[in-house]
């Protein structure tokens, strides 16, 4: 009798901290006022613009411009190509993982158009 009460009140402490987490969570903290300021902000455009490279079709001195890429390294990209992902440069251990994580915010992996993909003509 006396587990079956411990057991109810430790489910019943866990339920309420997990609704409290949460709720914890979901609050925000207020918001302060922006300061006004004489200086005007940065305008968007001259912020520098990242030209994502295609493991799919890039060159190997395309690929060589990205942090980390060797040419052993772009040989190997160009050798596994194609690439559903740009994950696969890491699944297929192409590049190690922290390797990765430097190039993954840089790649993408373009994927042709098949022909049956495209609608019939009317």
């Amino acid at each position: 009798m006396k587990t079956r009460f411990a057991k109810t009140t430790l489910i019943a402490l866990a339920l309420g901290l997990s609704v409290g987490l949460a709720l914890a969570a979901d609050s925000k903290p207020p918001v302060a006022a922006p300061a006004k300021t004489s200086a005007k902000p940065a305008p968007a455009a001259s912020a520098a613009k990242v030209t994502l490279v295609d493991i799919n079709s890039a060159s190997k001195d395309e690929l060589k411009t990205l942090p980390g890429v060797s040419d052993e390294v772009a040989v190997k990209i160009i050798a596994g190509r194609p690439y559903l992902s740009k994950a696969h440069l890491l699944t297929r251990k192409i590049v190690d993982a922290g390797g990765y994580e430097n190039l993954r915010t840089l790649v993408i992996a373009k994927q042709k158009s098949s022909p049956e993909a495209k609608p019939a003509k009317k």
